[in-house]
Order: structure tokens, then C-alpha cells, then sequence
């Protein structure tokens, strides 16, 4: 949000936050979803970089094309595990993952 927005929005009493405010998360539980959304992103960039459908990803990682659209979209029922062991199966480096988990929102 531009500062110019953020102004108007305070002048006329609203108050303005980020989600982990507004959803009274822990630091540990803001930094746990930002590591799933990290991995969720590497795993739809991975699948694109190499042209792949939700379908054959699937084939691959030994799931459902539903599930591997879950997956992509961070669904609360997906488990980083899962996340990260389909970036592996998909022939993420060690490095790539530990990278994603690093990064911060």
C-alpha cells in the first residue's frame, strides 16, 4: 500500500496493519506461512520453468492434479513436507528449497 493510501485510510480512523496483526499470529506461525507460501511458489515456478502441467507433475510426485493445485496454492491440508519432497522429486537442489525456506515475505 502507497504511503498517500495509507494516510487517507488513518486520517478517516481506519487502522492499518499487516495479516499477522490483524490475525494475532505469533512470529513463529507468521514465519511458518511464509515459509509455506515460499516453497508453494518455488513449486508452481518449478513446474512452469519446465513446462509442465499440474497433471504430469502429478504423475511424477505420485499424487492427483487436484492435489498438486493445492499444493501450488498453499492449502492448509498440504504439508510442507509434501512441498518440499515434490520440489526434490522435481529435481530442486537441496539449495533451492533451503533458499525458499530462508526467504522472508
Amino acid at each position: 500500500m502507497d504511503k498517500k493510501t495509507k494516510k487517507k485510510l488513518e486520517a478517516a480512523g481506519w487502522e492499518v496493519g499487516d495479516a499477522q496483526n490483524f490475525l494475532e499470529l505469533s512470529d513463529a506461525e507468521a514465519a511458518f506461512i511464509d515459509m509455506k507460501l515460499a516453497l508453494a511458489e518455488d513449486l508452481r515456478a518449478l513446474r512452469l520453468e519446465r513446462r509442465l502441467n499440474q497433471t504430469q507433475v502429478a504423475r511424477i510426485v505420485g499424487s492427483s492434479q487436484s492435489r498438486v493445485a493445492k499444493m501450488e496454492a498453499a492449502d492448509p491440508s498440504v504439508s510442507i513436507d509434501l512441498l518440499i519432497k515434490s520440489l526434490l522429486k522435481l529435481g530442486a537442489a537441496r539449495e533451492d528449497v533451503a533458499g525458499a525456506v530462508a526467504r522472508q515475505s
